[in-house]
């Protein structure tokens, strides 16, 4: 995930990186900068572990997201899915995670590869997309459609969601960050969907947690996201619905 021009958001510390989606495939144009503080099959899913979602009666989680997901650069076992399933066993819940990364998603091919991957049926989804739709600069109202017909298709799948926000790089300029950044918790209020705010909180753009690129998370990073996260999903799989 690269960067978008002037310091606009607290969450990470300023830093230049060439132009590239979140995936690592490289884009025509000038390198950008991030300012704040702070692999898949075709179809667009692989299970983690021995067995598909119906091997066992254990609560099945679908991770639909970008390469942040997918664990780009990564091997399987060290990418998000993977440690998230490993750290609910941990926690005594024997879920299966599968992952349903894209490298290189927006929420536009993440809309229309969304129906494949709920047709597995999990019981809860992990939506983590828009980085890409940063990156390039897509328009917000575009995104915030996107992820609601995303939201939309979830609820109706009758599986439970946890949203996992992400906030704009600042090279599109203040106002294009500010219009981002509220997508979701206004997305999160309007569906009375839990929101897991900022999907690299705590990682981005911390060297010792991310890969030589400074954009996607080492194996350390993942697991710093997969602790901070993993409350919420263990909240989510034992709420009733």
């Amino acid at each position: 995930m690269a960067g978008l021009g002037p310091a606009t958001h607290d969450l990470f510390p300023t830093a230049t990186v060439s132009e590239k989606d979140v995936g690592g495939r490289s884009k025509s144009g000038q390198g950008v900068t991030w300012s704040a503080q702070g692999s898949a099959r075709k179809a667009g899913f692989a299970p983690q572990g021995s067995g598909g979602p119906a091997a066992a009666a254990a609560p099945f989680i679908l991770a639909f997201g970008d390469s942040l997901t997918a664990g780009y650069g990564l091997p399987r076992k060290d990418a998000f899915p993977a440690q998230l399933e490993a750290r609910l066993r941990q926690e005594g819940i024997k879920a299966q995670v599968m992952n349903a990364g894209v490298s290189g998603d927006t929420t536009a091919s993440g809309l229309w590869r969304l129906r494949v991957a709920l047709a597995e049926k999990p019981q809860l989804v992990i939506l983590e997309e828009g980085a890409n739709d940063a990156l390039r600069g897509i328009p917000p109202p575009v995104v915030r459609a996107n992820l609601e017909k995303m939201i939309r298709r979830i609820k109706a799948s009758g599986s439970k969601l946890l949203l996992a926000g992400m906030l704009a790089p600042s090279n599109w300029g203040a106002r294009y960050a500010e219009r981002f950044d509220r997508i979701y918790p206004a997305l999160a209020r309007a569906f009375h969907v839990p929101l897991y705010p900022f999907f690299l909180d705590g990682v981005a753009l911390k060297p010792a947690l991310n890969q030589p690129d400074g954009i996607h998370p080492n194996k350390k990073g993942v697991a710093t996201i997969v602790r901070r996260i993993a409350p919420y999903v263990v909240r989510l799989l034992k709420e009733k619905k």
